[in-house]
């Protein structure tokens, strides 16, 4: 936690659930991949937070935004984003999203199979495309493999198809999972979309761009790589695989840029055994899987939990939310302790919960309203 948001909750007793993000955290993260990977161009992916002076910041710092729809294109422009740096970086549009993103000015856009190259010819006429290959995403925590991307040997029909149709053929992109702790995830990646290149020059078409999609870690109950880790990793796979001649970089972290700069309140709703001589305690709080947790499905990603008590003797549990679905377990395999003598009433924290929390809330399921959020 930044000194800002425990000023914050000192100060201002917010009522919970709510969330606050540090923004010059937000500031402090993107300069330090842009010090990292000084020849790749920033797409901060604006799916793991499409906070207002979240955008507005990094509009400052002259980034470039990968939106995953035309809504977040629009809060891109409203926060001052100019369309040229916008990339539509989902491969699954509605030909509405296409035709107003082009209207709008967006000349950028991902796609990974026939029928999306198709839509983009014919309502983003002579539009820079790139298209995603599916890689491993073996050492990431939340795997996104299985539902895009398409083969190597597609890829090369697809971007000479995509010359055929008045595009402009630009580039490969693909994502090796978000929360990847592993450098070498993106030397395999790299190594693929090094050889699609190759291939296409001996055809004739010279891609220019390679997008190697985000999956950067923050620090959760354990500490991660380094950025600059990674940095050496990617870029000494680049080196090797082009030579000297390197296309143009692009990145588009979201929870590297935005994750460690949140922190989450929550209060405490019950704190019981059950009626069971055996097994943990049930801890519930006023946040769950239906509030904005929801990457804790499958216990991927585990939040580090800290109390006012911590520093007293510890118990193991089961962490849930407040809702009556029995789906809305957000901690029961994880080995998790938390203190003996916590209580419901009291208030405990979720630390680095700034990425794709606010943005997979519900409404208003068992009537729950949507936490509160704070951006200082």
């Amino acid at each position: 936690m930044t000194s800002k948001i425990a000023r914050f909750f000192a100060e201002n007793k917010p009522a919970t659930p709510c969330l606050v993000v540090d923004v010059d955290q937000v500031e402090a993260r993107y300069q330090a991949l842009r010090h990292a990977l000084p020849q790749a161009r920033i797409y901060y992916a604006v799916k793991a937070n499409p906070a207002m002076p979240v955008l507005s910041r990094l509009v400052e710092l002259d980034s470039c935004f990968d939106a995953a729809s035309w809504e977040e294109i629009s809060f891109c422009l409203s926060a001052g984003a100019k369309p040229e740096s916008i990339s539509f970086g989902n491969t699954v549009k509605k030909v509405q999203a296409i035709q107003a993103a082009y209207v709008a000015g967006v000349r950028m856009y991902a796609f990974d199979c026939l029928e999306e190259l198709e839509k983009i010819a014919a309502h983003a006429p002579g539009s820079r495309v790139y298209c995603r290959i599916m890689v491993d995403n073996e050492g990431a925590e939340w795997p996104l493999s299985r539902k895009f991307g398409t083969s190597t040997e597609s890829a090369k029909e697809l971007m000479l198809k995509a010359a055929d149709l008045g595009l402009d053929p630009y580039g490969l992109s693909f994502h090796v999972g978000s929360q990847q702790l592993s450098a070498e995830a993106y030397e395999v990646a790299i190594s693929r979309v090094a050889s699609v290149f190759s291939e296409l020059a001996d055809t004739g078409l010279d891609l220019r761009m390679v997008n190697l999609g985000g999956g950067f870690p923050v620090r959760y109950r354990h500490d991660v790589p380094g950025i600059d880790h990674f940095s050496q990793v990617i870029s000494h796979a680049m080196t090797e695989h082009f030579g000297n001649a390197l296309p143009e970089m692009l990145v588009e972290p979201g929870r590297y840029i935005v994750g460690e700069a949140g922190v989450v309140r929550s209060e405490v709703v019950l704190v019981s055994q059950r009626g069971r001589e055996t097994g943990p305690r049930w801890v519930y709080l006023d946040i769950g899987r239906f509030g904005g947790l929801a990457e804790t499905e499958g216990e991927a990603i585990r939040y580090a939990i800290h109390t006012s008590r911590d520093g007293s003797p510890v118990g193991p549990v089961a962490i849930a939310g407040p809702t009556c679905d029995g789906a809305d377990i957000m901690y029961e395999k994880a080995p998790y302790e938390l203190p003996l003598s916590l209580e419901s009433g009291e208030q405990i924290e979720l630390h680095s919960a700034g990425a794709y929390i606010s943005t997979y809330c519900s409404q208003s399921f068992n009537g729950f309203q949507p936490l509160e959020e704070y951006y200082i």
